[in-house]
């Protein structure tokens, strides 16, 4: 097994430091490897660190802007961090690339709805929906969305959050 499978395990693992190790190695001898570089901004916002899985993702997109991986990665950690705007415009240029890319319409729709734009991001999640229809995170999210719509009508309170 190479260095890189090696690390993706390990962080697949929940073996965050160790594939941070791993990561460090291949990054040594190969400091453009983009693969290196988005997984180990995966592994930093898998240990709640989105800000250094930012640097990651960056360094990533200076080789090539139009990764799209380092571009939904950079877009979920800027969502994280409460960066809804700055998502969405990451998620713009992956569906500029790929108008299909499910993953990103979904994340979009997310975005979307923590701005309270539920009507926007519902449009998002259907969409989603249309390309993958099992896709889960575009299901349950949709679900919410119809929640908060259905308790807006009728005056009640509701968790903006999807």
């Amino acid at each position: 097994m190479n260095l890189l499978n090696q690390a993706y395990d390990l962080n697949e693992n929940g073996e965050h430091e160790e594939a941070l190790l791993c990561y460090e190695k291949i990054l040594d001898k190969d400091p453009e490897n983009i693969r290196a570089l988005i997984d180990k901004g995966v592994t930093f916002q898998n240990l709640g660190d989105p800000k250094k899985s930012i640097i990651f993702y960056d360094q990533a997109l200076k080789i090539n802007p139009n990764n799209l991986d380092a571009l939904i990665n950079n877009g979920s950690a800027l969502h994280s961090q409460g960066k809804f705007q700055d998502a969405i415009v990451l998620y713009d240029k992956v569906l500029e690339l790929d108008k299909k890319c499910a993953i990103a319409l979904a994340y979009k729709g997310l975005s979307l709805g923590e701005l309270d734009k539920i009507q926007d991001a519902l449009e998002y999640f259907k969409k989603a929906l249309e390309i993958d229809s099992d896709y889960d995170l575009a299901n349950l999210s949709k679900q919410k969305a119809h929640e908060i719509l259905k308790s807006k009508l009728k005056g009640l309170p509701h968790s903006k959050t999807l």
